[in-house]
């Protein structure tokens, strides 16, 4: 018999933010996700951030589309507001949401398949408008749902559960959020929480388009050879530009090494873990040189992790359309109608 119904009575030794909520408060409803999928990492390393923020969960507003990702978050911050939308249409929502009623904190969370096949548009759209928004990918590389069908981030010449071969060239959501605009752009792994929890956090404390692209292994469809969206994969050619930890199914593997150099790593399973760490120079304000980077490593056959792009001081949607500070919401009859006169000066303005 399964029970998906958590206790409610909490350790009384549990420790408490500045808020005194425990760890436990920012949780959600147990998983139904198949066991060891890294979807449920990352709903653990939104947990914690939010936890070690001290936010008010009744002040987040999360949504989702349709797909293994569109349910995540119903495991986190079950006293948040929610909306689960139609496949690939969960960025229109959130932007409606987001001019109604800009006090929330707008975490939106999204699969490849919702964002990068039949939501690609909303999702460029979005970004381009600089909403205010935490935006997740949660990147796999296949359609959880529907049996592993390759989905527009699978790279060319990976191979299926079954042994197909993608013969699509690949969308780089990365690069994507990048060249549109996005103010804030990261990449991480879902098994490295020691960096993506930090990601997670400055994401939240960004005002603009944030993005985070999380790679995140299917352990059903695509975690086997030949993917390069495998566990396996993903620790062979992860190059972090801030931090990296990895996944281990025994004791914990630790290494130390200087800035800038490469080390290689044995994993429990004999598999060999080739850590480079980019020199401390690394500009992250640099927009242009992000994206050459990438390129360089992507040709290498490497995967960057970390803190690609930040732009401090981005202006958000409410700022390109001169809204005013009061939440759209609450604006009553007399605010919307402020007579003829207020007309009057309006219409003179276009003459």
């Amino acid at each position: 018999m399964t029970y998906l119904a958590k206790p409610k009575l909490h350790h009384p030794t549990l420790p408490s933010n500045k808020l005194g909520y425990t760890r436990r408060d920012y949780e959600g409803r147990v998983s139904t996700l198949c066991a060891g999928c890294g979807h449920d990492s990352i709903s653990a390393a939104i947990i914690q951030a939010c936890w070690e923020l001290a936010i008010e969960p009744h002040k987040v507003a999360k949504m989702s589309g349709i797909g293994c990702s569109s349910k995540t978050p119903d495991y986190f911050l079950g006293s948040a507001h929610g909306f689960n939308t139609v496949h690939g249409r969960m960025p229109s929502v959130l932007t409606g949401a987001n001019l109604a009623n800009r006090e929330l904190l707008y975490l939106g969370v999204s699969g490849d398949g919702d964002s990068a096949s039949i939501g690609f548009g909303q999702f460029a759209h979005s970004i381009r408008r600089g909403v205010n928004m935490v935006y997740v990918v949660e990147n796999n590389g296949v359609y959880g749902l529907t049996k592993g069908q390759f989905s527009a981030t699978a790279d060319k010449g990976s191979k299926s559960k079954k042994g197909v071969m993608n013969t699509d060239e690949s969308i780089d959501m990365v690069m994507v959020a990048l060249q549109l605009g996005a103010t804030f752009v990261g990449r991480s792994f879902s098994g490295d929480k020691e960096q993506l929890v930090p990601l997670i956090r400055a994401a939240i404390e960004h005002r603009g388009s944030a993005f985070i692209d999380v790679i995140s292994p299917c352990v059903a469809f695509n975690n086997h050879a030949g993917s390069t969206r495998s566990y396996d994969y993903v620790r062979e050619h992860n190059e972090a530009v801030n931090r990296i930890d990895f996944m281990v199914s025994r004791d914990e593997i630790t290494t130390s090494y200087a800035p800038g150099s490469m080390q290689e790593v044995i994993q429990h399973d004999g598999s060999t873990l080739r850590l480079r760490k980019v020199a401390k120079d690394y500009d992250a304000s640099n927009r242009v040189t992000a994206m050459n980077y990438l390129l360089q490593r992507s040709e290498a056959g490497e995967i960057v992790t970390g803190l690609l792009y930040v732009r401090p001081g981005a202006e958000d949607l409410h700022e390109h359309l001169n809204t005013v500070d009061t939440p759209l919401n609450r604006l009553t009859a007399r605010d919307l109608s402020p007579g003829s006169a207020a007309l009057d000066k309006v219409n003179a303005s276009f003459r």
